[in-house]
């Protein structure tokens, strides 16, 4: 099975940029669907993005669309996340999460259960 563990998180200012990564390791990342979700105290995990296996097909949360850009590098083993013009909304914990479902072909899921997978999260702040 692959293990996942997260970067880049920290303290920034509304309208300044992060990235974000996810480096997987026992397994081949482009065997899975990659996922993006986030998770802000009191509240659900949600979902952020998703990127197909080979990186041609993402989707994006309305709230985020614009902002992020997912992205993957399978010759690194590694999944990032772009974030742009943050606002303080965006404050959560920020988790990546695979997918290997064997019958999914073309998009990768927003469904947090669909993911068998997950790092142990990065926490990014952002300050009004």
């Amino acid at each position: 099975q692959v293990q996942l563990v997260e970067s880049g998180g920290g303290l920034v200012q509304a309208g300044d940029s992060l990235r974000v990564s996810c480096a997987a390791s026992g397994r081949t990342l482009s065997n899975y669907f990659m996922g993006w979700f986030r998770q802000a105290p009191g509240k659900e995990r949600e979902f952020v993005a998703a990127i197909s296996r080979s990186g041609g097909r993402t989707r994006y949360a309305d709230s985020v669309k614009g902002r992020f850009t997912i992205s993957r590098d399978n010759a690194k083993n590694t999944v990032y996340l772009q974030m742009n013009s943050l606002k303080p909304e965006d404050t959560a914990v920020y988790y990546c999460a695979a997918d290997d479902s064997p019958q999914r072909v073309v998009l990768a899921s927003i469904n947090s259960k669909d993911y068998n997978y997950w790092g142990q999260g990065t926490q990014v702040t952002v300050s009004s």
